[in-house]
């Protein structure tokens, strides 16, 4: 990872924060349709359909097989899938929708 790569901080009040790497992050963000800028929010209201998003892009992840999750060249260690990087994310809504509270970044 580079130095100057960014970290996002993601915090809800109904659970502890959430760090991700910038990477990860953004592709995170783009699937429940939420722009990769420095600050933003989601609200509850939208929180049931972030995470039937994350779920259906985990699916599509895992029918499209071991080159869209991380398989590197022969030899080479497995990658991280979108499972394993979605699953805290799913974590930290699902709480935070059962508590009505925002989970917000950048703030």
């Amino acid at each position: 990872m580079p130095l100057n790569a960014m970290m996002y901080r993601f915090r809800s009040r109904a659970d502890s924060d959430l760090f991700m790497n910038q990477a990860p992050a953004e592709r995170i963000l783009g699937i429940i349709g939420k722009s990769p800028a420095a600050q933003g929010i989601i609200e509850p209201g939208a929180m049931a359909q972030a995470i039937a998003a994350l779920q259906a892009a985990v699916e599509e992840d895992e029918r499209a097989g071991p080159a869209s999750q991380g398989a590197g060249t022969a030899g080479a260690a497995r990658g991280i899938t979108l499972r394993q990087r979605a699953w805290p994310f799913v974590q930290l809504l699902k709480r935070s929708l059962e508590a009505d509270t925002p989970v917000v970044w950048g703030v």
